[in-house]
């Protein structure tokens, strides 16, 4: 079964009255035959994908690579259906038995076909969600999955509640800590490899590496604001935030546009201070000797050059035409060239085009690291800055030094200004709420599944240490029996 990925360009020689309304990059499930019905009014299974497909945007799933991943999911499943002979929307008996094939097929078949019980657990979730639909839509009269009930906690509203748990799922080992983000020191160390130093903080005599100046910006950028990979990468200079014109200890506010993030969902992150003049500095330095008057063009596979005139913080003219920043996908971005020449990214390479190989740099970088200075340091990919991010804001949230931060710096400025206004929110809002925010999650409970992945127990213990409320070792006893006793029985179907 073939995956194409749809494009409405060109679409004016097809033939048709109007645009098609299926979105931009969208996949579309072709049987290997190119065939969509097997006669007159017998439509095949994957038209009913298809139709399940073009519906995620509005299903919960707005991100083009969601739909990608759940068509292959789909796709796999459909496939390995048709070399039994099953077919899609047979009875539920016949489905059941090849899910059950299905399963052990998965966990001991063919070794490229396994699949960790994290990946076959998400392959259910998207099974099930699909066969959900296709009851409810009338494609399908039955579904291959058992549910059981089992109680939850909703953390939010701080009430239990009936929760349907799929039985197809595996169980897994749950490890108390995980530790998936960098500490302060390894933090330091990373920023300071970025910038070819080594870790006192002197240039590294042994590498010889470019654009130091560049990396070390971005690598800053990226820890202090928790961007994802394409939202930091396809950044542009002119969406960099005003430098405050005194230094603060406050974090400032750093919108972040919808055309680069998941899901097209606009949201305000913030930054250090610190990591905001450094990005300035090589905007205004480095990059401008790099970009400036270049002659770069977008090569012709990315499609025509977007010349930028007019530019401001919130928009420029494209092609003459005004448009504003966050309207504009990473493909189009790249194709922007500044009015003095070069890419309008915030990170360039030699010669003016963009940079975007940050995966690349931050793996190279960890590797140096371990290499010469820290055999313990961990493997770096663009994610785990984002973890880091995350565990550094909640600390400071969690410690009120973000909060006394904010009032300083009320108390000594305008006291009705923003800064006044950061004190008053980060004085009354949850930690877990502000989080949730930042890292643009649609939930706390998004947010709270987040964070029981790393390590948040020692930020609450140091924070309980600090307010001089310890227990009695007696008492301080008896609750790590009680705690203890929570995680005794863990069921993996339910929510703790």
């Amino acid at each position: 079964m073939l995956i194409n990925l749809f494009s409405v360009q060109g679409w004016e020689s097809w033939g048709l009255e109007h645009c098609p309304l299926i979105p931009e990059r969208m996949p579309v499930l072709i049987d290997d035959d190119l065939l969509l019905e097997d006669g007159p009014a017998v439509p095949r299974a994957t038209v009913a994908v298809n139709r399940w497909l073009r519906e995620l945007p509005v299903s919960g799933a707005p991100a083009p690579g969601t739909w990608l991943a759940y068509a292959r999911i789909v796709r796999d499943w459909m496939d390995f259906l048709a070399g039994r002979g099953v077919g899609v929307f047979d009875c539920r008996e016949v489905l059941k038995s090849a899910l059950s094939g299905y399963a052990e097929y998965r966990a001991a078949g063919p070794v490229e076909r396994r699949l960790a019980a994290s990946t076959w657990n998400q392959h259910v979730s998207v099974l099930g969600s699909f066969y959900r639909w296709a009851v409810a839509e009338g494609q399908a009269q039955a579904e291959p999955f058992t549910y059981r009930a089992a109680r939850g906690m909703h953390a939010a509203a701080g009430q239990g509640r009936e929760v349907r748990v799929n039985a197809a799922t595996r169980r897994r080992p749950k490890p108390h800590v995980t530790i998936r983000y960098l500490e302060p020191d390894f933090t330091r160390l990373f920023l300071d490899a970025l910038a070819g130093l080594d870790p006192d903080g002197r240039a590294d005599a042994g590498f010889a590496g470019r654009e130091l100046a560049r990396n070390h910006a971005v690598g800053q950028l990226a820890v202090a604001t928790g961007l994802r990979l394409q939202e930091f990468t396809f950044l542009l200079a002119y969406e960099i935030p005003p430098l405050p014109r005194v230094r603060t200890g406050a974090p400032v506010a750093f919108p972040v546009p919808s055309g680069v993030t998941k899901g097209r969902k606009f949201r305000t992150t913030w930054i250090s201070y610190e990591a905001l003049a450094a990005v300035h500095q090589y905007l205004a330095l480095d990059r401008a000797a790099t970009a400036d008057s270049s002659a770069w063009s977008p090569p012709r596979a990315w499609g025509e050059a977007l010349p930028v005139t007019d530019p401001d913080a919130a928009g420029g003219r494209i092609s003459g035409a005004r448009r504003r920043w966050d309207t504009l996908t990473p493909a189009e971005r790249r194709r922007l060239v500044a009015p003095g020449g070069g890419s309008c990214l915030v990170a360039v390479r030699a010669g003016g085009g963009p940079f975007t190989a940050w995966a690349s740099v931050f793996e190279r970088t960890a590797d140096r690291i371990r290499a010469c200075f820290e055999p313990r340091f961990p493997h770096v990919n663009p994610h785990r800055t984002r973890h880091t991010f995350a565990m550094r804001t909640l600390e400071y949230l969690v410690s009120g030094y973000y909060r006394q931060a904010a009032a300083l710096a009320a108390a000594t400025g305008d006291a009705s200004g923003p800064d006044a206004a950061l004190a008053l929110y980060l004085s009354r809002a949850d930690p877990l709420l502000v989080l949730r925010d930042l890292l643009g999650h649609s939930s706390v409970l998004t947010t709270e599944k987040y964070l029981s992945r790393l390590d948040t127990t020692r930020i609450f213990r140091d924070a309980y240490e600090r307010s001089g409320l310890g227990a009695a070792p007696a008492e301080d006893a008896a609750a790590g029996r009680e705690a203890a006793a929570e995680f005794a029985g863990d069921d993996d179907g339910g929510w703790s």
